[in-house]
């Protein structure tokens, strides 16, 4: 393993500078313009916590704790601007499963031009899998299906974790479309499907699709690779991002998929991708990204966000935060080709208060 290119002390130290010092920063002292106005262009503008009229003290507590989960690189976003940041928000990163936010946003402009369609079933798609195959009643998942993870198709996938293998469900033991279950077999073949359906890989379509038009500094389309194996036909597709790179494709959620008057992601697509159809711990989950509410109005969630976000998560604690209400986005991630470290979802779940509490001077 490589050493250690951030020690908690010197990030901590990097954090606050650029969070906390206005001296360091010469630009957007200004008040907030509006949402509407407000697109980063080649560069992202930042401002100060005092500019934006964040609590200073309040500030310092969110900085503390990001030092001490152990993230490597952060960015506090608002009204489009750079609040707060740490680490190296532009080294390219593994976002494990923040890839299927990715695909859920291809896949919204794939169905918008009538090359998928949500309805058609693995049996209608010529879908099966490596011995024990798919039986007829597993063929009935649609895609629509796959995207909120209520296949039901409990085969043996690529690149699942030693938990979620070890939580996988019994083949036939749900109907498809009557049960949630977080199936990396539903978000592989989603990928498949997507590639056949349009011609191109994730990453080419990734890189033209989304990435140029939104400005995307570092990603590649060769910042990708995919993870093939004997439990199944259907590949993993992880990627590599960094941090400022995720923040604009959270910003092009928070805007609707809009970008600077642009439609890049149909709206409506937006709206439902990010609607919650079934219950988690956090609230819900929509078309391949997490929701703080939750499907089920009396749902109590273990780890509780800002009513209304939403947000893409990945392994080891790679998470893009959209606060609409508060037209906010914090970006964690954790690289781990340098560190160990993990920020657990109930560390994220506390940091967003802490921010939240902060972006909220006038909040008790």
């Amino acid at each position: 393993m490589k050493s250690l290119a951030i020690s908690p002390r010197p990030f901590l130290r990097l954090f606050l500078t650029l969070s906390l010092n206005a001296s360091i920063v010469a630009v957007a002292q200004a008040p907030m313009p509006p949402l509407s106005a407000t697109f980063p262009a080649s560069e992202w503008t930042r401002t100060t916590p005092a500019a934006a009229g964040w609590d200073a003290a309040r500030t310092k507590r969110a900085t503390d704790y990001v030092s001490d989960i152990g993230a490597t690189s952060v960015l506090f976003i608002q009204h489009g601007l750079i609040v707060a940041q740490g680490g190296d928000t532009a080294a390219r990163t593994e976002i494990h499963s923040c890839r299927k936010s990715f695909l859920s946003a291809l896949i919204g402009i794939a169905v918008q031009r009538g090359q998928m369609h949500l309805d058609d079933t693995l049996a209608s798609l010529n879908i099966d899998d490596n011995k024990p195959a798919l039986t007829p009643e597993e063929k009935q998942a649609t895609v629509r299906m796959l995207l909120e993870a209520r296949s039901g198709v409990y085969h043996e996938a690529e690149y699942e974790t030693t938990g979620m293998a070890d939580k996988r469900l019994e083949r036939g033991s749900h109907p498809p479309g009557t049960f949630w279950y977080y199936n990396n077999w539903d978000f592989n073949t989603l990928g498949a499907i997507y590639e056949k359906s349009v011609g191109h890989s994730i990453y080419e379509s990734l890189a033209t699709e989304i990435a140029t038009p939104i400005g995307m500094q570092d990603f590649r389309a060769k910042d990708g690779h995919y993870v093939r194996g004997p439990e199944s036909r259907f590949p993993a597709y992880p990627m590599r991002m960094s941090a400022r790179d995720m923040a604009r494709f959270a910003l092009l959620y928070l805007h609707h998929g809009n970008w600077a008057g642009t439609q890049i992601i149909p709206a409506q697509w937006v709206a439902d991708s990010t609607h919650p159809w079934s219950d988690t711990e956090s609230g819900g989950y929509g078309y391949l990204w997490w929701t703080a509410d939750s499907a089920t109005p009396a749902h109590q969630p273990e780890y509780v966000f800002s009513p209304g976000s939403f947000w893409l998560e990945g392994h080891l604690g790679q998470y893009a935060v959209v606060v609409p209400s508060l037209d906010l986005i914090v970006v964690v991630r954790v690289d781990s080709d340098i560190t160990r470290k993990v920020v657990h979802k109930r560390q994220m779940a506390e940091l967003m208060k802490l921010v939240v509490a902060a972006a909220s001077p006038n909040q008790p």
